[in-house]
C-alpha cells in the first residue's frame, strides 16, 4: 500500500552527491513533481552538484558544504529551521548524510530496504522501503517514488540549459559528427589505458567524427587530457577544465557519442539522450552503468569478480565490487571500436 492517498504538502529530498547518482535521482524527483504539482519539494544538495539542480522548476535547493564540516550541518539545519515535512527521502546510505538528516524534521524518514541499505542507515529512519530486486542504482531510486504512491515506468529528465549553454556547444560542434570522450573517473584506477584513449580518438577521426576531450579542471584530469593528446596522431579538441557543468551537459547533449568510464559525464550524457559507450571493470555496469545504454557497455568486471571472489556475478550480493590498479586494461581496443562502429553506421 502507498505511503500517501494525496499528494503529500512538503517532501525533502536529501542526496548530496555524486553527479552520476544525482543525476538518477534528478528523475524519481522529477516524477514525483509531475504526479503532485501541488507538493513541494526541498532538495538538500552537495555544493558541485547543485550547480546542476539549482535551477530545476519547481525545487528549492539548499546547499550542503561538507568542507564547512559540522558549521556546514549547522547552516543546513538553519536554513531548514521551523520546517517539516511530510516525507524525508533519505537517498544517501552515507553516513556523514545520516548525520545531516538528524537536522531535518519530518514525519516520515524513508530510507532504502534492509538488502540495500548501508552503514547504519537504519538507525535514522523510521521507514524502509521493501526488500528489492530492482538492481541498477536508478531503479533503487525510483522504489521511493513508487513506496509514496507515484508510478515510475521509465526515466525521464527536464535539466534546464540557458541560451548561453547551448550556443557554447553547438560552436564547439559546430555542426560535425562527434565523438566526446570522458576520460578521468573519479579514481584513476578506474580509468582506461592512455594509449587507448588516444588510439580511440585517432580511430574516431579516420571515421570522420570530431573528437573531444571533456572533463572537470581537476590537476589528474587536466593531465590526463594532455597526455591523450601528446599521443594521438589526430589531435582532439581537449575542453577538459574548460567548461562549466552546464555547459558541459549541452556540449555531451549535442554530441553523437560519448565514451566514458565510471564517472558522472557518463550519466549527464544519459539525461540529454545521447548514447554513451561505458568503461567498465571495478563495478557491475548493470548496477552503476549509463542506464540507457546498458548494451554498449564494454566490460572487464565480470571476468575479475568471478577470478576474484570465485563466483559468478549472478551469485554475488549487490553491490560487489572487485580490486586492482590493472583491470581496465583488460577492455581491449577493439572492444570499443566495435560498438562504436555499431552506432555510427
Amino acid at each position: 500500500m502507498a505511503l500517501f492517498t494525496a499528494p503529500p504538502r512538503s517532501i525533502c529530498i536529501l542526496r548530496l552527491s555524486a553527479i552520476g547518482d544525482v543525476c538518477h535521482a534528478i528523475s524519481v524527483v522529477q516524477a514525483i513533481q509531475a504526479h503532485w504539482p501541488s507538493t513541494e519539494i526541498t532538495w538538500v544538495s552537495g555544493k558541485i552538484e547543485a550547480q546542476l539542480i539549482g535551477d530545476l522548476p519547481g525545487i528549492k535547493v539548499v546547499v550542503f558544504d561538507k568542507k564547512a564540516g559540522w558549521a556546514g550541518m549547522k547552516a543546513v539545519w538553519q536554513a531548514l529551521k521551523g520546517q517539516k515535512f511530510d516525507a524525508l527521502l533519505h537517498m544517501q546510505a552515507a553516513l556523514r548524510a545520516s548525520a545531516l538528516s538528524l537536522g531535518i524534521k519530518a514525519r516520515y524518514r524513508i530510507g532504502f530496504s534492509k538488502n540495500r541499505t548501508k552503514e547504519g542507515q537504519w538507525l535514522f529512519t523510521n521507514r524502509h522501503l521493501p526488500n528489492t530486486d530492482s538492481f541498477h542504482v536508478l531503479d533503487n531510486f525510483a522504489d521511493f517514488a513508487r513506496y509514496l504512491g507515484v508510478p515510475f515506468e521509465a526515466p525521464h529528465w527536464n535539466i534546464p540549459l540557458s541560451d548561453d549553454d547551448r550556443a557554447f556547444a553547438q560552436q564547439q560542434v559546430n555542426g560535425k559528427p562527434t565523438l566526446i570522450i570522458s576520460p578521468a573517473a573519479s579514481k584513476d584506477e578506474r580509468n582506461w589505458l592512455t594509449e587507448r584513449y588516444s588510439q580511440l580518438a585517432d580511430y574516431g577521426v579516420e571515421k570522420g567524427l570530431q573528437v573531444i576531450l571533456c572533463g572537470s579542471p581537476a590537476p589528474r584530469e587536466v593531465a590526463l587530457g594532455e597526455a591523450i593528446s601528446q599521443h594521438c596522431q589526430h589531435s582532439p579538441v581537449n575542453l577538459i577544465g574548460k567548461t562549466s557543468l552546464k555547459q558541459l551537459t549541452a556540449l555531451l547533449g549535442a554530441a553523437d557519442v560519448v565514451v566514458a568510464p565510471d564517472t558522472g559525464p557518463a550519466h549527464l550524457a544519459t539525461t540529454q539522450g545521447t548514447p554513451v559507450i561505458g568503461l567498465y571493470a571495478h563495478s557491475n555496469p548493470k548496477r552503476t552503468g549509463p542506464y540507457n545504454s546498458l548494451a554498449y557497455v564494454a566490460s572487464a568486471y565480470e571476468q575479475h569478480a568471478k577470478q576474484q571472489h570465485g563466483k559468478p556475478v549472478a551469485e554475488l550480493p549487490w553491490g560487489t565490487r572487485v580490486k586492482g590498479d590493472t583491470l581496465m586494461q583488460d577492455i581491449q581496443l577493439d572492444d570499443v571500436t566495435a560498438i562504436l562502429d555499431q552506432l555510427i553506421s
